[in-house]
């Protein structure tokens, strides 16, 4: 497969003002204004193959929309260069915008006091989709949304769920082979989140769109993505497959075993760290490798009754990878 997306050495620098406190602060930057320089994006580079489902995670701060904006042309980089479907992003050639889309969890695309069928027409003349090849588009988006009962009812006066069904069917009226994606499910309810990643997921199985998720969301991840890039501070620390996360900064797994009968603490410590115990029932931390050698040798010397074998989440891999770079450190002091 051709990658659709290359990066290379791509940095963003941002200057942000800053000012002392107090009315002297405020008279020193009339005249002086200081700045501070933050290294949004530092020399980071990736591809990504079509029809990849690629996460892009990060606390606050990290670059994800940085890194989003310069992919599809909203923002010049300093430094690096990017391909995206064989163009440079930031000449904003029609071609290009033609064949992207992009979903802001907290910006929409749509007229705030229109209809989402009064602002659908106005996207088709700004993709200059063909009338027939939008109706057909716009048809089958609806259908698959359930929301034809909602298409006259003000963008202002639908729900956050409908609204973000109604900001998907707009980015994807032009059929877009490229699809990012930012913070799409943020604020909506767990239905509403489970719903949404539904839809997204069978979108882009059935069209091979391309889609890059910046979330903090991390069953957004899961659901969507099977590959992960991890970015902090505008480095990059992990990239590769959703399952090769777990292995590297996580390669243990939860053993809880019931017992018939309570049992001596310190007969368990030879399996496997203890992280909980409670008289008949204790858990182990071991190591993936040796889950079978851990489970075998406790059945042979004590009477179980259950097993229960407990994966670390996602939520444990991505808490555990930043922290061994620091960022839980950072974050307390």
């Amino acid at each position: 497969m051709s990658s659709v997306i290359s990066v290379q050495g791509l940095t963003k620098i941002y200057k942000t003002p800053v000012r002392e406190m107090g009315v002297k602060g405020v008279i020193k930057s009339l005249f002086a204004r200081q700045y501070r320089t933050v290294l949004a994006l530092d020399h980071i580079s990736f591809s990504v193959e079509e029809g990849t489902s690629l996460g892009y995670l990060g606390p606050n701060g990290a670059g994800k929309t940085t890194t989003l904006k310069v992919l599809s042309g909203l923002l010049f980089p300093d430094d690096g260069q990017v391909q995206v479907l064989g163009f440079n992003p930031w000449e904003h050639k029609n071609a290009f915008k033609k064949q992207i889309g992009f979903v802001m969890g907290q910006k929409g695309q749509l007229w705030w006091d229109l209809s989402a069928q009064d602002s659908f027409p106005l996207l088709r003349e700004m993709y200059e989709i063909p009338v027939r090849k939008y109706k057909s588009v716009l048809d089958e988006l609806v259908e698959r949304f359930a929301v034809a009962d909602l298409l006259g009812v003000p963008v202002r006066n639908l729900s956050l769920g409908e609204r973000m069904k109604m900001e998907l069917i707009a980015a994807l009226l032009h059929e877009p082979r490229v699809l990012f994606l930012d913070e799409p499910t943020i604020g909506l309810d767990v239905m509403a989140q489970h719903e949404i990643r539904a839809l997204l997921k069978e979108y882009q199985r059935q069209r091979g769109v391309t889609l890059i998720l910046a979330s903090h969301y991390m069953r957004d991840v899961e659901a969507l993505c099977e590959r992960v890039i991890l970015i902090h501070k505008g480095k990059i620390l992990f990239d590769g497959m959703l399952d090769e996360i777990a292995k590297r900064y996580v390669p243990y797994k939860d053993l809880t075993f019931t017992l018939l009968e309570p049992v001596n603490r310190a007969s368990f410590t030879i399996f496997g760290e203890i992280r909980s115990w409670d008289n008949n029932r204790v858990t182990l931390v071991v190591k993936q490798e040796q889950v079978s050698q851990a489970i075998q040798a406790v059945i042979n010397r004590h009477s179980v009754v259950d097993i229960s074998v407990r994966e670390p989440t996602l939520e444990d891999v991505i808490h555990k990878a930043f922290s061994s770079f620091g960022y839980e450190r950072e974050n307390e002091q």
